[in-house]
């Protein structure tokens, strides 16, 4: 004689289902990701209910059609990256000013003439109207490179995951491009004029190449922009289950010590002062990225962050520094001036 079905015991067996789902591993999760892409629909997993809320909107695909995808994706960045280089050409005139910019000032702070030198016929073809708008079209190109990615990893997230598609574009495409930025405006400035100095101290005649030049900030600007993407990588982590925020500030000094290994590489000086100042944002970025990990952790788990609390100490410590530097210009210990570090003795 068959039994009833128990309605309980069907619900108890869902909820036991979902709970699996959500404590499963992080390598699992990687293989859903890479295993899953595509945007079209796919067959549901055997095995699952299809009314399981946290599987609603994971697909599954044959590895064909997964190549298939990944093909597709591929030739739309590939299409976006070529409108992009059209547009930088032409702004050659206007990015080729921009980028020598670092040049002109460090040669003229070490007293040489602000200029570069061409070697060879076809150098400064080469640069300005090949190399120039490449690298130009990888940061103009980086949202919707980075929109291409995300549209091929997203069905193997769950649904409550796929909402983070505009910060992830936004935030991903801001960090690089900021990067970028930091790297002209500080990295290599202060590192180009450090090297040079050296020459003028032992009576040496400095001759920039164009392409030498070009190749020097390309590295760095190209290097710092994809080192800015460490919060956006620890994030990720997180949301995968791979890592907690908590295993990461208890191993934050290893992390500390990577990020200057990796400023001592990227920098384009082995001074103590370029490196720490290229490891400095490094370790606020890494800090940052446990940070809005850790938010992300306490909204899954339903909790509140402590906002009041937080913004009554960063009051605090801001009324601090103001009142520090008031006493400082007060009694003429510095001043204050407009140019970096903004303090002067």
């Amino acid at each position: 004689m068959s039994q009833p079905l128990d309605p309980k015991g069907a619900g108890a067996s869902r909820t036991a289902g979902t709970s699996k789902s959500e404590t499963e591993s992080g390598l699992e999760r990687l293989r859903n990701l890479f295993g899953g892409g595509g945007g079209r629909v796919g067959r549901p997993t055997p095995g699952t209910d299809g009314e399981d809320e946290e599987d609603d909107g994971m697909l599954r695909m044959s590895f064909l059609e997964h190549l298939e995808e990944l093909r597709s994706r591929i030739i739309k960045i590939i299409i976006g990256m070529f409108v992009a280089v059209c547009i930088s050409v032409t702004f050659t005139e206007p990015l080729w000013t921009f980028v020598v910019k670092p040049a002109k000032a460090a040669l003229t702070a070490n007293g040489f003439p602000p200029k570069l030198a061409q070697l060879t016929p076809m150098e400064a073809f080469n640069v300005v109207w090949f190399k120039l708008p490449l690298v130009c079209s990888i940061f103009l190109a980086s949202p919707w490179v980075l929109y291409q990615v995300w549209a091929f990893i997203s069905p193997g997230l769950y649904k409550r995951e796929k909402r983070f598609a505009f910060p992830f574009v936004l935030g991903t495409a801001g960090l690089f491009i900021l990067g970028g930025l930091f790297g002209y405006f500080v990295a290599f400035r202060y590192g180009l004029t450090f090297l040079l100095s050296i020459g003028v101290q032992k009576d040496i005649t400095t001759v920039i190449s164009v392409n030498e030049y070009f190749d020097m900030f390309v590295d760095v600007i190209l290097g710092v922009g994809l080192v800015f993407e460490l919060p956006v990588l620890i994030f990720f982590l997180i949301l995968l289950r791979i890592v907690t925020p908590g295993f990461l500030i208890r191993h934050s000094r290893y992390a500390i010590l990577i990020n200057f290994i990796i400023a001592a590489v990227v920098t384009p000086t082995p001074d103590i002062f370029n490196m720490t100042l290229f490891a400095l944002p490094m370790c606020i970025l890494y800090y940052f990225g446990i940070f809005m990990g850790y938010l992300f952790v306490l909204r899954r788990e339903g909790r509140r962050f402590p906002w009041e609390n937080v913004l009554k100490i960063t009051v605090l410590l801001l009324l601090l520094a103001a009142g520090g530097i008031y006493l400082g210009v007060t009694y003429h210990l510095f001043k204050l001036v407009r140019q970096w570090p903004f303090f002067m003795r």
